[in-house]
């Protein structure tokens, strides 16, 4: 017992740097903390006396596992938004401020789910943890100049997506997307329009119904009526401003807001349920009260 617990405590001082490396290469913490999780299972069934490196074996593994996740969904699965993480916003504690400056956008998650997934291995690895060609080379069954080309390849990708820049000022960011729902809340068109840029990208994701992208900034704006009865939620989400909507108490969407001066450039949109579901419960936002049904005659 001594023994488990001892290796259970290494394993935990690695966790945090194993969910970074699983959630850049899946975009999805969920399954993220799957391939974690069958890190810790594999090294249970393992010498560990004989791992000289507990830090370089865990992060192989969980490599290959994401490389396997990866290769699996490319054959069966649509495009989709990669799945943010959310904090409520607010006060952040020490653990929470480490996690937005660590944050990955999804603009960039979005240009990674393009790569194939060799090319994304390739580059989390080396460019995002500084992994040598040799040992990303022994992941996807290649030579390290084989892997030093992925990952250039993959990079030339990155960087020519032009990803957008958001301010760094979260407080302007933040004042700047309270305009768009007073606007959004009012109807007001003409203020809606201001407020975004005339090259905004509005992309909703409805899960197994596939994406919707609507681009400029009057088709954005007809798009952003609040739904009967919603309330939002101000969140951070991968560092940047966002919001969870509810009705009826209920989650209903997320929303991503990038924000560039005084203005929203890109809108990032959830609406399948089990997804939104999930991003309520990590913003920390309780589910609705369970209410009894009413008795007949009462």
């Amino acid at each position: 017992m001594e023994e488990t617990e001892w290796l259970a405590e290494r394993f935990e001082q690695h966790r945090p740097r194993l969910r970074a490396v699983a959630y850049r290469m899946l975009g999805s913490m969920a399954e993220a903390d799957d391939a974690v999780q069958d890190a810790w299972l594999r090294l249970g069934r393992s010498d560990a006396d004989q791992i000289d490196n507990l830090g370089g074996w865990l992060t192989t593994v969980v490599a290959r596992e994401c490389l396997h996740m990866l290769r699996s969904r490319r054959r069966r699965e649509e495009p989709r938004l990669p799945e943010p993480v959310a904090i409520v916003d607010g006060d952040l504690d020490p653990e929470q401020e480490a996690l937005m400056a660590d944050s990955v956008g999804l603009a960039l998650l979005v240009v990674l789910d393009r790569l194939s997934p060799a090319e994304r291995l390739a580059f989390v690895l080396h460019d995002m943890f500084e992994l040598p060609f040799a040992e990303i080379a022994a992941i996807v069954g290649r030579t390290p100049a084989a892997a030093r080309q992925l990952a250039s390849r993959a990079r030339r990708r990155v960087n020519g997506a032009e990803l957008p820049s958001p301010d760094p000022d979260l407080v302007r960011r933040r004042q700047v997307v309270d305009a768009f729902y007073a606007a959004s809340r009012g109807g007001d068109f003409d203020a809606l329009v201001q407020i975004l840029d005339p090259d905004v990208v509005w992309t909703s994701d409805f899960g197994t119904d596939g994406q919707r992208v609507v681009r400029g900034a009057p088709a954005v704006a007809r798009q952003v009526r609040g739904a009967n009865g919603g309330r939002l939620h101000p969140v951070l989400v991968n560092g940047v401003v966002g919001a969870l909507v509810t009705v009826d108490g209920r989650p209903f969407a997320a929303l991503v807001f990038t924000v560039a001066g005084d203005r929203i450039i890109a809108i990032d949109g959830l609406r399948d349920p089990e997804r939104v579901r999930r991003f309520a419960d990590a913003a920390g936002i309780p589910p609705p009260p369970v209410t009894s049904p009413a008795r007949e005659g009462s």
